[in-house]
């Protein structure tokens, strides 16, 4: 008498466990909990005209996906710099947002090519006129108080002196 082999998991059980737990580790490691505003990213120091910018990195789809959410205050200097893979035109909205910003919709070499400020709590979607790489967000106000519109250049960076046009 023959008995037939029977695998304690079927295969669909078997292949869902294993691509699960990879998955959920790398999600844990990486995610912001839920409600909570993201603090502890890589900053990197830029600067427009002679102003500073102590900006956080947001470049990981996660990273990017949070942003300023869940944020109830922000240092007048600081903001946040998003890093795209590659050009296209990228839309920003205020959904969990609680601070009114700017977002600077930035090209590979550091022109801000356009502008918007956003209301709180929105999902208005606020879009770059051309494709870019980069957003850079501040406290609403920031660049116009200063004077700094479209065509002003960032520097520091991505955007230093010497750096390959492909190069994050």
């Amino acid at each position: 008498m023959t008995q037939a082999f029977r695998p304690l998991f079927s295969c669909r059980a078997w292949l869902t466990a294993l691509l699960s737990c990879p998955l959920l580790a790398l999600a844990q490691a990486t995610a912001v909990p839920a409600g909570q505003a993201q603090l502890d990213l890589p900053r990197v120091d830029l600067s427009v005209n002679m102003y500073r910018i102590d900006a956080q990195v947001a470049a990981t789809p996660l990273q990017r996906q949070v942003g300023l959410m869940y944020r109830t205050h922000m240092p007048e200097q600081e903001g946040m710099l998003f890093v795209f893979e590659r050009a296209g035109v990228q839309c920003f909205w205020m959904h969990n947002t609680l601070l009114p910003l700017t977002a600077a919709f930035v090209a590979d070499d550091g022109r801000i090519v356009n502008l918007a400020d956003m209301a709180p709590m929105t999902t208005e979607q606020h879009c770059s006129t051309e494709p870019v790489r980069y957003v850079l967000e501040m406290n609403q106000g920031w660049f116009a108080k200063r004077k700094i519109e479209a065509g002003a250049r960032l520097r520091g960076g991505p955007f230093s002196v010497g750096k390959k046009r492909n190069e994050p």
